[in-house]
């Protein structure tokens, strides 16, 4: 038996055994910025600051505090489909998030913590 199995909100599981990738995306995100293409089932994440305990809702949030952390907007990103913040200019820091914050994945949440580990984590929302 091969496939893909899947543990329902009652933890009854199922074996998708031709699983299309289709299958495996959420089609109207729980919360902003988390419209991975994520198993059923699984729970988007949501990147938390630290010092207040503040989820990341919007570009505007995060900015606000990367620039507070010393980051900078780099203003000439190489794709205009994304933004970039750096560190300094000498430096080889830099991260790279797409425009529409829709689009924002745990995979740039990660880069976002590994960069800053102190400040940032990356979780599993409450409800």
């Amino acid at each position: 038996m091969s496939g893909v199995w899947i543990f329902d909100k009652k933890g009854v599981a199922r074996l998708i055994t031709n699983p299309t990738r289709e299958s495996f995306e959420l089609m109207e995100p729980t919360y902003p910025g988390t419209g991975t293409a994520t198993a059923p089932g699984a729970r988007p994440k949501v990147l938390v600051y630290l010092p207040e305990n503040q989820v990341i809702c919007s570009y505007a949030d995060l900015e606000k505090i990367l620039i507070e952390l010393g980051w900078s907007r780099y203003n000439n990103p190489i794709r205009s489909d994304f933004m970039q913040f750096h560190k300094s200019d000498d430096s080889a820091h830099l991260i790279s998030l797409p425009k529409d914050f829709r689009n924002f994945k745990s995979l740039h949440m990660y880069d976002i913590v590994v960069k800053n580990p102190s400040f940032f984590e990356v979780r599993e929302p409450f409800g």
